[in-house]
């Protein structure tokens, strides 16, 4: 019974964690940012992105954008995800440390395409 309790308490720790840092990592009003023309930027592998995507985002991984970040203007907003939405804040950050001002972390693909009702 005491084991039951201590996994029991672990995962509601992990859960709680999880919904603060997704509180905290998460950009507001991403859905006007893309209907203004902000442009998904899905940073996980190209066979991760070919399991499953938002329609009209652009894959650049994170392995590759250190590279491949050339291929982006950088005066046009992006909307980074991944498949949990850690990969997605470590691009926000580089694309931030490269010049660009207007990039905003989306968090999980999949949560954003709810989000937003992409289907």
């Amino acid at each position: 019974m005491k084991n039951v309790l201590i996994f029991c308490g672990i995962i509601l720790a992990i859960n709680v964690v999880y919904r603060i840092y997704k509180y905290q990592t998460l950009d507001k009003d991403l859905d006007k940012l893309i209907k203004n023309g902000a442009i998904i930027l899905d940073v996980r592998t190209e066979k991760e992105f070919e399991m499953g995507h938002i329609a009209g985002s652009q894959n650049i991984s994170l392995g590759t954008i250190r590279e491949r970040y050339i291929e982006l203007d950088p005066n046009k907003t992006y909307i980074t995800v991944c498949s949990h939405g850690l990969r997605s804040v470590k691009v926000e950050n580089i694309l931030k440390e490269k010049g660009f001002k207007n990039v905003h972390n989306g968090g999980a693909w999949s949560d954003l395409q709810k989000s937003l009702n992409l289907k």
